[in-house]
């Protein structure tokens, strides 16, 4: 169905959403923009200017922590076109959770571990675990929902 079709039987809430949508879809990609450029920028200087080794750990996990910022940027913007493109209804919950597993590795990833008490990292592995169980069930679920639908 073409936008215009279906713009013409949406109610005015499902319209609000949409626009809503659009907007914040703007937003993040201007964030998601700018992010880029920032991180080709830090790149570019601490690579030229610093002689830095990318691969050196402490290098690595900068660099490797703002490339996971555009990535979930770019996730978080994805959520929002499904949104507009396909009807969905605005909270999907996979959709956080996938985020919300992606921040807490993107933590994981950058966190000094001599500078942070062994609980600390223990909670966010298990908040991370419990994330990653949640995920799956309702992945399963959507599964079993999908195959019950083509028979």
């Amino acid at each position: 169905m073409k936008f215009s079709e279906e713009w013409k039987v949406l109610g005015f809430y499902e319209r609000f959403e949409k626009i809503v949508c659009l907007i914040l879809s703007f937003f993040v990609a201007l964030v998601i923009v700018c992010a880029l450029y920032k991180l080709g920028f830090h790149l570019f200087h601490m690579i030229i200017s610093y002689g830095v080794d990318p691969l050196e750990h402490k290098s690595f996990k900068a660099i490797f922590g703002m490339i996971m910022v555009v990535l979930i940027s770019l996730e978080f913007k994805h959520s929002i076109v499904k949104v507009i493109v396909k009807n969905k209804s605005v909270v999907q919950v996979k959709t956080v959770l996938l985020i919300a597993i992606l921040a807490i590795s993107r933590k994981m990833i950058i966190l000094d571990t001599k500078a942070v008490s062994p609980l600390t990292i223990f909670s966010l592995s298990s908040v991370l675990v419990a994330l990653g169980i949640v995920y799956w069930l309702m992945r399963q679920r959507d599964i079993e929902d999908e195959s019950e639908e083509q028979k």
